[in-house]
């Protein structure tokens, strides 16, 4: 009895790298992204969350950013000023720090001023190319959610393995109160 005959068209492969989307990564585990980003504030007729970029939630009128604070972050690219925004960190729940290349750590230092310079309070997001020897830094400068879309990082945070090390040099916005962590202090 001979087998039926199927299909033997190659299947179509995605590209390493590459996926349906990034998924949502916090140091509390893989979660759902109750954020999407637009390119328009017409998103905010909605209801949804919304990550817009720069020059959207500047153009938002002061009342409609006042209203929509829980549903409205800001994109903001290395090249954004963060001064752009520091007046309305009250107005927004969610900043999110893009990284468009593994070498551009621009966003490092805005997450750190976020924290330390303007007491911001909610997400800061990074986007982009989260990578895995990035990761630890990106937590102690003060991010608090990832998009990640590289499968190896993926692999390991799936495995709980966030890497870093356990003594820095520099203290950051995360290690104030916590004395005794940096490897050039001495008991």
């Amino acid at each position: 009895m001979l087998a039926p005959m199927t299909d033997t068209k190659p299947q179509a492969s995605v590209p390493t790298g590459q996926g349906p989307g990034p998924r949502l990564w916090t140091p509390a585990g893989f979660r759902e992204d109750e954020w999407s980003h637009a390119e328009s504030a017409e998103a905010l007729a909605g209801n949804g969350r919304f990550i817009l970029p720069l020059a959207i939630v500047l153009g938002l009128d002061p009342e409609l950013r006042k209203s929509a604070k829980e549903r409205l972050g800001v994109l903001l690219q290395p090249g954004d000023k963060l001064d752009a925004i520091v007046e309305l960190l009250d107005q927004l729940s969610l900043v999110a720090l893009a990284f468009p290349a593994f070498n551009d750590g621009r966003s490092f230092s805005k997450a750190e001023l976020l924290r330390s310079r303007h007491k911001f309070e909610g997400k800061v997001r990074a986007t982009g190319q989260v990578l895995i020897d990035q990761l630890p830094h990106m937590l102690r400068v003060g991010f608090d959610e990832f998009e990640v879309s590289h499968p190896v990082l993926i692999g390991r945070l799936e495995n709980g393995d966030v890497g870093g090390l356990g003594l820095y040099y520099q203290p950051t916005s995360a290690d104030v109160g916590k004395p005794g962590r940096y490897s050039w202090r001495r008991g």
